[in-house]
């Protein structure tokens, strides 16, 4: 990409899932088409480091970097075991290389991106804008948007309560056949619950292939081993005698209803899961970055204070209810996922969870949950 003077009209630091999302839009947009921006990362994002996946009716704006798409998707808890047709939607995924060669062939091209592989160290508002510093120059902007979380943010505050949905995946090859490639497993509560939400995760690409990852909605990670130990015995269920482990990936993402935007000045503005961009009762990323940012991108051509940018809907107070719950209650997960598949059409989750539903799906939904906890939450009562 193109290398410029040290002055840039936007700052975006993080080369993850927003901060690509963004630059992206900002670059075909052609009201920004004098906007020169920077781009700054750590990584070159030149290794497959992790997966998304997301449901949609219409997908055909990620054609090109969709590696699998599933019509049926599983759902396993003690008193519900389904195979689910999505009918109108699909369940779809993303490798991470796929979706960093693709933005970055768009960027390249556009001329107006400068991408540094540097550490970021500081952000200073100024009468300008912002400066900010990393571990080789000094930058300055009129804006600046920032993926990066600081680690204190969270755990400094107590009036919202922050589970994590922790994960290790791995990418297995066995010798027999022990998948369906056409249904992705979305929820497999048939494990030990050892009073957590604990599920198995299984998204299948061929009969001896899928990536099986052991997810947890808890306060507290687990040692290493741990997830392994829960993946190799749920290999030994499926039959599978053999099989090699191709990939790994693992990570956390915090889950909370903390109004992540109140951090925001008029120069700064926090996005991605720092922003609060991602669901927090789910954790799931994709479709919320992808509403997130189209909200940005409408807010950029009418104000300039991000301050003034709100964020606030019924669903982070739905959020807020259903994680007051889990956390008072955290082996409660299971049930209340069961509830909600084994009483609600696919479609209408779908939109709940995606922020598109109406408020009578909304309360159809909720009122097929378990009520007496809900009600306590509710009420405040513990």
């Amino acid at each position: 990409m193109q290398k410029n003077s040290l002055h840039f009209d936007y700052i975006i630091l993080g080369a993850g899932l927003s901060g690509l999302m963004l630059a992206k839009s900002l670059v075909r947009d052609p009201y920004f088409l004098d906007k020169r921006i920077l781009l700054i990362d750590k990584s070159e994002k030149n290794k497959n480091d992790r997966t998304w996946c997301f449901w949609s009716e219409n997908s055909q704006a990620w054609d090109t970097v969709i590696s699998k798409r599933w019509n049926n998707v599983r759902f396993k808890g003690s008193t519900f075991d389904a195979e689910i047709p999505l009918k109108e939607y699909s369940y779809n995924k993303i490798e991470g290389i796929d979706f960093y060669n693709s933005v970055f062939e768009i960027l390249q091209a556009s001329k107006q991106v400068t991408f540094k592989t540097e550490n970021f160290q500081d952000l200073t508002e100024t009468k300008q804008g912002v400066e900010v510093t990393t571990d080789q120059n000094t930058y300055t902007a009129t804006k600046a948007f920032s993926s990066i979380l600081p680690p204190e943010r969270l755990k400094n505050q107590t009036a919202f309560p922050v589970l994590q949905q922790h994960f290790i995946g791995w990418e297995v090859k066995t010798q027999e056949s022990v998948f369906d490639p056409d249904v992705a497993t979305f929820m497999d509560f048939s494990v030990k619950q050892n009073g957590n939400t604990r599920f198995i995760y299984v998204l299948p690409t061929a009969k001896n292939k899928a990536l099986v990852e052991y997810t947890l909605f808890s306060e507290h990670l687990l040692p290493k081993a741990e997830y392994e130990a829960a993946i190799e015995d749920y290999m030994e269920g499926l039959g599978a005698s053999q099989y090699e482990v191709t990939a790994v990936e693992q990570g956390s993402i915090p889950m909370t209803a903390y109004p992540f935007e109140q951090h925001n000045t008029k120069s700064l503005m926090h996005i991605g899961t720092a922003g609060g961009w991602t669901r927090g009762s789910t954790g799931y990323t994709f479709s919320y970055t992808v509403k997130r940012t189209a909200e940005l991108i409408r807010f950029l051509k009418q104000e300039s204070d991000f301050r003034k940018l709100s964020l606030n809907d019924r669903y982070r107070w739905y959020d807020k209810l259903f994680l007051d719950v889990l956390y008072r209650n955290n082996d409660q997960g299971a049930a209340l996922f069961t509830q909600m598949f084994k009483k609600n059409a696919i479609a209408k989750i779908f939109r709940f969870l995606d922020g598109t539903s109406t408020l009578k799906e909304d309360l159809q939904i909720i009122w097929s949950l378990p009520k007496k906890e809900f009600i306590k939450s509710f009420l405040g009562l513990k």
